[in-house]
């Protein structure tokens, strides 16, 4: 499979005509959803794991089970003003893609050839797991200020694809 971002043109009809949402909308739909029950203050990211038209697993992002999060502590990133896209280990925070593939490795779900919905484009870090995990195409609907992950994708021939929001 080639690397490459792509737009809506290559892919399933949007409306299928019979009322119901697309595969994409129907997924996407799921990760927005799954997005609400994050506990940042700043971005709120939903995604989920998908193989044969079949959710694997979902993640939002959040501190780590069992710990205080920013809703009920506050913000380390804005307290210190440390910019999206930057620092991203100084934040008690998971990703929504980390929280994805570690829950589908504590549930003992095998991810290789999936394919992820994420409402955000991934950071650098997360990119290295998605590459490592054998995930093979993203779709998600809002840029990230990281162009190393565009990079990454691109030299790892994962596809990136950007939905309409």
């Amino acid at each position: 499979m080639k690397s490459k971002e792509s737009t809506n043109e290559n892919l399933e009809p949007l409306n299928e005509g019979d009322g119901r949402p697309s595969w994409h909308e129907y997924f996407m739909s799921i990760a927005r959803l799954v997005a609400t029950r994050s506990t940042c203050l700043r971005r709120k990211v939903g995604a989920i794991l998908v193989k044969d038209k079949r959710i694997l697993c979902t993640g939002y992002n959040g501190a780590p089970a069992g710990l205080k999060h920013c809703l009920e502590i506050g913000c380390l990133r804005e307290k210190l003003g440390i910019k999206s896209g930057q620092r991203h280990e100084l934040c008690r925070a998971l990703h929504a893609e980390q929280n994805v593939l570690i829950q589908a490795a504590y549930h003992g779900i095998a991810v290789s050839g999936s394919v992820l919905y994420c409402t955000n484009l991934p950071c650098s870090i997360c990119t290295k797991m998605i590459i490592n995990a054998g995930i093979k195409r993203i779709y998600y609907e809002e840029g990230y200020p990281d162009d190393l992950s565009k990079k990454m994708l691109k030299e790892a021939e994962i596809e990136l694809v950007r939905l309409p929001l």
